[in-house]
């Protein structure tokens, strides 16, 4: 069986997050995607795991069942600490195997914030010990960096960002397998950093409204429990872990270097940094610039764990840019539901479908939109410093600033 797994969102307890954000919701957006094994999202809030007692039936697997999802228990925390002088800030996601084990990783992390007060928590806690303490309590708890690249909160990120793994976690660095690319980068892009070279790549939607889970997530198959599942990544196993599904990067709100205000953007050619021509201050330093000042070789020469990948285009997005309607209009949602009734869920449309089905079943313009986004025929317009970018849907292929 085919698994959709999409490990980081958060419920409508973190800030900033739909009021949508609560399971029957969340179900049923994520049965429509194709979504088979999904995160909880802010496990270390007590509200909300009191919402996830009450409804979930218990595999006994280390997933729970709901509406037909599976659901791992897994979430996001914000650390905090000094670092040589430096504050620094870094998102983590946490899973874990069963609610006895995570009452007990709750009572840890109460020591060093207020668990109640988001989704989300910041914890001030170095990263070195956070590690050692889950791993105490439990060694099936896994600990993923989120969205390393990100500027303020990822773990090589450029306002609050480490030069390396063991500068964050120090002696516990050995227990960090996988890493999670984030909106802004993809695999391509970190496959040309050397010093994450033997650390899985996982993609996830880090989902704020449940219309965008599955935004990016991983490709799997016959996953029969969480320890698996997470072996599986650990081993990066491609018998198994059949490949990544991403964003393209260049839409993610912090590719290039810019400022919002200034409605100025760039994507830099050198690693210097660049001053805003209208303000005069220093520009958001993007993700692209952050990670080729951190590349140390050609993409070819990696060896190690480098699972397959393909780009999406949200379905919403392709049929709002065929009908030219706002994405949330109401055409676009008729259009969406009747096209899910006939091929049974969006990923399989844009993923799995084959074409000539697509071509008997769809209108026309309709299959040249997919048949252009399965093919990268698209134009690239950067997302930077907080504003997303586009991606539009053409006949001609835009490698970019890579030759994908």
């Amino acid at each position: 069986m085919i698994e959709i797994v999409d490990l980081h969102m958060h419920s409508h307890y973190s800030m900033a997050t739909s009021k949508n954000m609560d399971l029957t919701h969340i179900a049923y957006l994520a049965k429509r995607k194709g979504i088979t094994i999904l995160a909880t999202g802010d496990i270390t809030h007590p509200l909300w795991i009191s919402e996830l007692k009450r409804n979930f039936n218990n595999e006994e697997n280390g997933f729970y069942t709901f509406h037909g999802i599976r659901f791992l228990l897994a979430g996001e925390v914000n650390l905090q600490f000094e670092y040589k002088g430096k504050v620094k800030k870094v998102h983590i996601v946490i899973a874990v195997p069963s609610f006895d084990v995570l009452s007990k990783v709750n009572k840890f992390l109460s020591k060093y914030g207020n668990l109640s007060v988001d989704g989300r928590p910041t914890l001030f806690i170095n990263g070195g010990n956070f590690v050692k303490g889950l791993k105490d309590i439990s060694p099936e708890i896994q600990i993923i960096p989120a969205h390393i690249w990100t500027p303020w909160f990822g773990l090589f990120g450029s306002k609050s960002g480490f030069e390396s793994i063991e500068e964050c976690f120090g002696e516990e660095s050995y227990n960090i397998t996988a890493l999670e690319t984030g909106l802004s980068s993809d695999p391509h892009m970190n496959y040309i950093v050397r010093d994450i070279d033997n650390f899985t790549l996982v993609s996830n939607s880090d989902a704020h409204s449940p219309e965008n889970l599955g935004r990016e997530a991983n490709v799997m198959k016959d996953i029969n429990s969480y320890k698996e599942l997470f072996e599986v990544i650990k081993n990066a196993d491609k018998d198994k872990f059949l490949f990544t599904i991403e964003f393209y990067p260049e839409e993610g709100k912090y590719f290039g270097d810019g400022h919002r205000k200034c409605n100025v953007k760039l994507i830099p050619k050198s690693n210097e940094r660049k001053i805003c021509p209208v303000c005069h201050k220093p520009l958001t330093y993007g993700v692209f610039h952050r990670v080729m000042e951190s590349a140390h070789w050609k993409e070819t020469e990696r060896k190690n764990k480098k699972i397959p990948y393909k780009y999406i285009v949200p379905l919403k997005q392709i049929l709002s840019q065929v009908l030219r309607k706002g994405v949330k209009t109401k055409a676009v949602s008729n259009f969406y539901d009747k096209i899910i009734e006939q091929f049974g869920s969006e990923f399989n449309l844009l993923i799995f479908e084959p074409e000539s089905e697509l071509k008997q079943k769809l209108p026309e313009s309709i299959f040249n939109a997919i048949f252009n986004m399965r093919h990268g025929l698209v134009q690239k317009v950067i997302g930077y410093d907080g504003v997303y970018g586009k991606i539009l849907l053409t006949d001609k292929k835009d490698v970019g600033l890579f030759d994908r």
